[in-house]
């Protein structure tokens, strides 16, 4: 089975945007998440069901396969959406980035570089590894 890149972003007037990595007018924007998986799944199925192969513009070699996605957030994005659950200083202090620059990278006043980034994700995965592991 193929895996699809799906990369997962917000835009500065707060939507989301959904779009495939190697297909980039695969795409979807919505006020969640959610919605804009939903409004991409849309433009494949119209592309495959509607306009076809000898029609499009685009056809990536997936489009014929089995495919899963593999969903790709930005740090931004990522931080903003999971804002309620994952606050800056408990991901800091997991990642070992200080508060203030984890702020910054929520709010797009900084980028975080690559070595922040895996640091980021490195902690997530840790996290949810730990919880995968617990029980009551």
């Amino acid at each position: 089975m193929e895996k699809v890149k799906v990369i997962i972003d917000r835009s500065k007037d707060g939507t989301y945007n959904v779009y495939c990595e190697d297909t980039p007018s695969f795409f979807g924007m919505g006020d969640t998440i959610e919605e804009a998986k939903a409004e991409m799944l849309e433009t494949i199925r119209i592309t495959k069901e509607e306009i076809g192969k000898e029609h499009s513009a685009v056809w990536p070699s997936w489009i014929d396969a089995e495919y899963e996605f593999e969903y790709k957030f930005d740090v931004q994005g990522l931080l903003e959406y999971y804002a309620g659950i994952i606050t800056p200083t408990a991901l800091g202090k997991l990642a070992g980035i200080n508060t203030k620059q984890m702020w910054n990278y929520m709010h797009g006043v900084a980028k975080p570089r690559k070595a922040q980034i895996e640091k980021i994700e490195t902690a997530l995965h840790r996290l949810g590894h730990e919880l995968i592991n617990t029980s009551f």
